[in-house]
């Protein structure tokens, strides 16, 4: 029997994808080994005729029922806030579905229905743990369309505006927490820096864990989002280093401050400085304007950003670029109306 070979994933997990009998099958454990052994497991499952068995029973599970048994296999491998994701999409999606058999479920009406009462973002959310709980019970994976999610653009700070912000903050009880966001830092892992992870003698931030809201409250993790996340960050800030300096303890978290306070003081601050008014991850995406502005590469971003995925840093850089191209393009139509001016203005004075 082929060994199959697993794909590493954003989150530090592992896939392997099998095609059994016309189904699409998805395999994902922590590591390489547990992965291939869970697909070996399957195929000498479905070989033995077990695995059709365990597609008839599956028909009959209820929507509920095939996604509390995901959430439940996989709660030890998913982030807290993850599980906490999933039990609220499965406690407020699909409600009128969630009783039924799958056998008896139309998923394209189920879909178009729920379309009608959330955003497409939700939807494709929602459908996604639906999706990873059929292919957990061995029920095959219909073919459906989902409504197209429109492009999320979240405003962030222009380099000019971030000195202004910068003032607006200093002394406040969550500058840290702001200027650690823009130092490229997640709210989360700003939340779950810890004293010992500063070193103000180097300007150095170890980067490593994060806070995240699990379904009993908020959780302290020990690992970041996914591999590259754990990262060292250079104090780039003068005022971070000091604020730091003027808080600094031997130990317990830095940043202290509820996401949701610091999301109303970010914004009256930006308010305050007559800046664009962001959201606490516009901050980090400001992080990455200054970057580009400066002319620091993609890849030290994403270094010192921890954004594992290419095509996301990218298209940061691509909508950066295009907001830079704006404003050329406006240097360029003022050089040419003032030299028309100046133009005309000679003409005149010449005819008089």
């Amino acid at each position: 029997m082929k060994e199959p070979t697993p794909k590493r994933l954003p989150s530090g997990n592992y896939r392997v994808r099998l095609r059994l009998g016309g189904e699409d099958l998805s395999i994902t454990a922590p590591t390489p080994e547990e992965c291939k052994q869970e697909a070996l497991r399957i195929k000498t499952e479905y070989k033995l005729g077990k695995r059709a068995a365990s597609s008839k029973a599956a028909k009959n599970k209820t929507l509920k029922e095939a996604q509390e048994a995901y959430i439940k296999a996989n709660r030890t491998v998913l982030s807290p806030s993850t599980v906490r994701g999933y039990e609220t999409y499965k406690n407020s999606r699909f409600i009128k579905y969630q009783d039924k058999a799958l056998k008896d479920i139309d998923f394209q009406q189920m879909l178009n229905d729920e379309l009608e009462n959330v955003s497409p973002k939700t939807l494709k959310n929602s459908w996604g743990l639906v999706h990873a709980a059929l292919d957990h019970v061995g029920f095959p994976i219909p073919s459906v369309k989902l409504a197209k999610v429109p492009v999320n653009e979240i405003p962030f700070l222009q380099p000019e505006e971030i000195l202004p912000f910068c003032d607006a903050i200093k002394g406040r009880s969550y500058e840290i927490a702001a200027l650690l966001m823009l130092h490229g830092l997640r709210l989360s892992e700003a939340r779950g820096l810890t004293w010992d992870k500063i070193d103000l003698k180097k300007d150095m931030i170890t980067v490593k864990g994060a806070m995240v809201k699990g379904p009993d409250g908020f959780v302290q993790k020990k690992t970041n989002k996914n591999e590259t996340s754990t990262r060292k960050v250079p104090i780039m800030i003068p005022r971070l280093h000091d604020a730091l300096e003027a808080s600094l303890s031997d130990s317990g978290p830095v940043v202290g401050i509820s996401p949701s306070c610091l999301l109303r003081d970010v914004k009256r601050a930006c308010e305050r400085a007559g800046v664009t008014v962001v959201s606490n991850h516009g901050l980090r995406h400001s992080f990455a304007s200054l970057g580009y502005h400066l002319g620091i590469s993609e890849r030290q971003l994403m270094a010192w950003g921890g954004w594992a995925d290419y095509t996301t840093m990218h298209k940061i850089y691509v909508r950066l670029a295009a907001s830079d191209e704006s404003k050329a393009a406006e240097t360029v139509r003022a050089f040419f109306k003032t030299s028309t001016e100046k133009t005309t203005n000679g003409k005149e004075t010449s005819n008089t």
